[in-house]
């Protein structure tokens, strides 16, 4: 008898617990909620790309790479990883934004991203825009 009133103790004690102090949050993942450009999106001569995620982010493990995969007139235009642009997060904390000094020239992108938020998981995606 004694065995069996352990027992359920030791079954019971968790949901115990949860009723007394209340369940823990539940950790999320950021998740993409809009992208400037959008994916898919054809649009003129951009200088910005700005990621909004659902949740704060650390900006030391956030950033993306923009990739250009296409060129117009040029059908085996290699992939060519862009450079000379800057990754901030804006005021909100939830928004990442590449500035470039000059717009994107004519074609098509992929942007790849990662992120990290407060839960310490990382989180990966992608978009994809066209340059007219």
């Amino acid at each position: 008898m004694n065995f069996v009133r352990t027992a359920l103790l030791a079954a019971l004690a968790p949901a115990a617990l949860i009723g007394l102090f209340g369940a823990p949050p539940a950790l999320a993942h950021p998740r993409l909620l809009s992208a400037q450009p959008a994916t898919g999106a054809s649009v003129a001569k951009p200088t910005r790309i700005a990621l909004a995620f659902s949740e704060k982010l650390v900006p030391q493990m956030s950033g993306m790479d923009v990739v250009m995969t296409g060129m117009p007139g040029m059908a085996n235009h290699a992939p060519m990883k862009m450079g000379g642009f800057k990754t901030a997060l804006d005021k909100d904390g939830k928004t990442l934004v590449a500035t470039f000094a000059r717009a994107l020239p004519a074609g098509t992108y992929q942007v790849q991203w990662h992120v990290v938020s407060v839960d310490t998981h990382r989180v990966e995606g992608r978009i994809a825009f066209t340059v007219k």
